[in-house]
């Protein structure tokens, strides 16, 4: 473990702290600006996983568009550092117990740190299906979001990997940006009568094969391979896979879930644990960069409040 900016100012493993960050992402280093500006004692505790990584594009986020997802970071953690009173340790937070005023954070490699406050910044993991390719292509050619990625692939032959109710509300946000559009039920369509009809006055088509496997180069899908042996040529796939949350840590401590598997927080990012906050894509399904900006902005700022 090391600090990316060392000071002299306090000392982590002996002071209280005001506000323990783990996760070191958007959100996280969002929320930090907030709180280093504010003059808190703050601590960021990142593993470097972020779980866009996998994109090599960021786009919908003003001042960034086009940027890395790396080169972003990078420059938001030298302004953020910039501010005396934020740390920056490297490593991955295993436990954290205690009570409101007074938690105790402990990493994998066993330092110890006290702090008033804790913000969750951890993001969520994507949980590869049993696709061959779809993993070596998602963030390149299998893409999450249209807002994201969609005006690159912008008219491209284009599939959407999803069924049901699901299905029939994301196509249209597609059908925009391409008139060659496939919806891939994977088997037998669960999409109803009248959604159907509608899709299919859009020039949404529906395939209910089931796929086999992503045919690609580096990671830039080719075609869509289905186990009957057909196949669909495509550039691009939208997915939902299903997701975990990165970090067990604040189910550990009780932190409730929504019914969709995210951190139960309220307008002012606090969960349902006092003292304890989350912000990002682990709280919330809308997934973006300036999304998880603004929560960690508004999370730094609550938590500054409530330290007050």
């Amino acid at each position: 473990m090391r600090s990316l900016i060392m000071k002299k100012d306090y000392d982590t493993t002996r002071d209280i702290l005001d506000v323990i960050i783990i996760g070191g992402s958007y959100a996280g280093l969002s929320a930090a600006l907030a709180l280093g500006r504010s003059r808190r004692k703050v601590l960021i505790i990142d593993s470097g996983e972020p779980c866009n990584r996998f994109a090599k594009y960021s786009h919908n986020f003003l001042t960034h568009d086009g940027n890395s997802p790396a080169a972003i970071t990078l420059a938001a953690r030298r302004q953020v550092m910039a501010y005396p009173t934020v740390r920056f340790l490297e490593g991955l937070a295993a436990r954290a117990i205690g009570k409101d005023n007074h938690y105790l954070v402990e990493t994998t490699a066993g330092a110890q740190f006290h702090t008033r406050k804790l913000l969750f910044a951890t993001g969520i993991k994507d949980l590869m299906p049993d696709i061959p390719g779809f993993a070596e292509c998602w963030g390149t050619s299998v893409v999450q979001c249209p807002y994201c990625h969609g005006y690159e692939f912008r008219d491209q032959p284009t599939g959407i990997l999803m069924n049901g109710d699901m299905a029939a509300d994301f196509a249209p946000l597609v059908r925009n940006l391409t008139g060659h559009l496939t919806i891939l039920t994977n088997g037998p369509s669960m999409i109803d009568a009248a959604r159907r009809e509608k899709l299919e006055a859009m020039q949404i088509a529906v395939n209910e094969r089931e796929v086999e496997a992503i045919r690609h180069e580096n990671g830039y899908l080719t075609s869509a391979e289905f186990k009957d042996g057909a196949s669909l040529p495509l550039t691009a796939l939208y997915a939902r896979p299903a997701f975990a949350q990165h970090c067990p840590i604040p189910m550990e401590m009780g932190c409730a879930l929504t019914t969709l598997g995210h951190i139960e927080v309220n307008d002012f990012q606090q969960t349902t644990i006092p003292g304890v906050y989350a912000a990002g894509d682990n709280t919330h399904p809308m997934r973006s960069v300036a999304g998880a900006v603004a929560a960690g902005s508004k999370a730094g700022a609550m938590l500054n409040h409530e330290l007050i």
